[in-house]
């Protein structure tokens, strides 16, 4: 990777040390986040999303169901100790690590690959900001104005019926992960995955 498309990670770190206590993650860490986020991945991916709740079938689309799982994660991480906020910091790391690279394969070179990569980060950091207290407290309709606003950007806005399913399925994940031990979501485990709500369908 070039030293312009570098630059603005450094950036987006001292934007991240805002909101997060997290730094710079060690090689356990690392391998726990990687396979933590292929399997947030795996559960974004669900043709159910994009069939049945709307979700635009666009790389904006999914990119917001990657980030509002990675959201879900982080939301449990951080009220764990330190090894559990270094998974979190290396979890945003090879998140936005794929973006790049997803970015790049789209064909958008250097110059803006930074632009578009911060875009994304402030995106992530205003669905957490946004969620944290309707998924807390299981606000549904709170939870539905902020998928209204987000989910669907570029595609046909639909019903409330239908977000109110994608925001079901939020809470209903965010629950299950509250139920679960920071360090139990951190490991990536088979256990963790299940966290998550089934198949949307």
């Amino acid at each position: 990777m070039t030293e312009r498309a570098q630059a603005p990670r450094a950036g987006l770190r001292s934007l991240l040390d805002g909101m997060w206590p997290f730094r710079a993650a060690g090689g356990s860490a690392r391998r726990q986040a990687a396979l933590l986020y292929r399997q947030l991945v795996a559960a974004a991916r669900q043709p159910g999303f994009y069939a049945h709740l709307g979700v635009p079938d666009t790389p904006e689309g999914r990119f917001e169901m990657v980030a509002l799982h990675v959201m879900l994660a982080l939301r449990r991480l951080r009220d764990g100790g330190r090894a559990e906020q270094a998974v979190a910091q290396a979890l945003f790391d090879i998140m936005f690590a794929d973006m790049d690279r997803a970015l790049r394969e789209l064909g958008i070179g250097d110059l803006s690959v930074g632009a578009y990569v911060k875009r994304m980060a402030q995106n992530l950091y205003a669905r957490i900001a946004d969620l944290d207290r309707p998924l807390a407290e299981a606000d549904r309709a709170a939870v539905v104005a902020v998928l209204r606003r987000n989910a669907y950007v570029g595609g046909s806005v639909p019903d409330d019926r239908v977000i109110g399913r994608l925001a079901d399925y939020l809470i209903a994940a965010g629950k299950r992960l509250d139920g679960l031990g920071p360090d139990l979501v951190a490991s990536g485990s088979e256990t963790g995955l299940t966290a998550l709500a089934g198949t949307v369908e």
